[in-house]
């Protein structure tokens, strides 16, 4: 478990102070917190979600129980989980990792919390020696701080799917070499 501080300024002026803990899911309560919490509408910014998606998010963290997959989650002072960060090993098992999701609740953003993630999950895969990360977004301005977080990161987009999501919501793929 890591506890980082984090400060920042909320949007109305206010400061928002806090401590922020990050854990990796390991229990069925845990899980269920994180699947309210990914369904919760101060989650995503976009919320017109897919099908898939909504079944995503209701059965991806009883999946990290099955060890399918590696989520992360950070709590706030009042222990109500404040983000998610997910990935997993892809299905060819040769040290490539495939990242799902990284979300923050909105009144987190910009106080350290992804970055807190961004570091718990670059020194797991230095562990496991990864050799590479693939990633993905939508291509719609809702999206454009992941984009640009992707890209300040190392990341390279290497891809365009056209109507992944919806009829107009292309999917962007990026990718970064680890080792």
């Amino acid at each position: 478990m890591e506890r980082l501080p984090c400060n920042g300024e909320k949007g109305d002026g206010r400061m928002l102070v806090t401590q922020f803990q990050i854990q990796r899911l390991s229990t069925r309560q845990e899980a269920e917190e994180v699947s309210a919490f990914m369904l919760s509408d101060r989650s995503f910014d976009d919320t017109r979600y897919t099908p898939g998606e909504l079944k995503h998010f209701r059965e991806l963290p009883v999946r990290a129980l099955a060890g399918d997959c590696i989520i992360w989650y950070a709590r706030n002072d009042e222990h109500a989980i404040i983000g998610i960060n997910v990935i997993a090993e892809n299905e060819q098992q040769t040290g490539g990792y495939n990242w799902d999701y990284l979300v923050v609740h909105q009144d987190y953003r910009k106080v350290g919390v992804a970055a807190g993630f961004l570091d718990q999950m670059y020194r797991y895969l230095a562990d496991v020696r990864a050799r590479y990360i693939v990633t993905y977004t939508c291509d719609l301005p809702e999206y454009a701080t992941i984009q640009r977080m992707f890209l300040r990161n190392g990341f390279t987009l290497i891809g365009r799917c056209p109507d992944y999501y919806y009829e107009g919501e292309d999917r962007l793929i990026y990718y970064r070499k680890l080792v």
